[in-house]
């Protein structure tokens, strides 16, 4: 089976449900913070290593022949439901415009987290160590956008966002 199917569900969810349940989510979504210094080089790095990713599970095929199998599948699925989970609290933030509901009480960043778990499990099925490659490479090139993104955050919503911070974690 060829891995490009494996990116049904992430499209399904991050573009379909969270459309369905606020369109202007969907622009918030795809709004990337001010980006300064080495942020600006990070930034191609994430959409490049994105699109990457994407493109050569095209070329991969879901490996059914070990062990590695089933946990790819459990990560994988794993990775859906957090996917679900992180688009739904994303969907409706407060009054103020921060999330803090769902997933958002746990990490200020669950759709990276989501996204990694749900890659990651992409990366076990199809046993393919250039793709593992490529994740690492998003991954890294995603901090720098998060970074940028918590000092919009906080330029935006000053204290609000400090306290925020203080009680949760950047990532878990």
């Amino acid at each position: 089976m060829n891995g490009a199917l494996l990116l049904i569900p992430l499209l399904l969810i991050r573009f379909g449900l969270l459309g369905v349940l606020d369109k202007d989510g969907l622009k918030r979504a795809a709004y990337f913070a001010p980006l300064v210094g080495m942020e600006k080089a990070a930034y191609w790095v994430y959409q490049i290593s994105n699109t990457v990713f994407f493109v050569y599970l095209f070329f991969l095929k879901i490996r059914s022949d070990s062990d590695w199998f089933y946990t790819g599948i459990a990560v994988y699925g794993f990775g859906i439901l957090l996917c679900t989970a992180s688009v739904l609290a994303f969907a409706k933030p407060a009054e103020n415009g921060i999330n803090r509901n769902g997933f958002y009480r746990i990490s200020r960043n669950p759709m990276y987290v989501a996204f990694f778990v749900y890659f990651l499990g992409c990366v076990l099925l199809t046993r393919s160590l250039l793709l593992l490659a490529i994740l690492l490479v998003f991954q890294f090139s995603a901090h720098w956008i998060i970074l940028s993104e918590e000092r919009w955050c906080i330029k935006k919503f000053g204290v609000a966002y400090r306290n925020y911070m203080s009680r949760v974690r950047r990532y878990l």
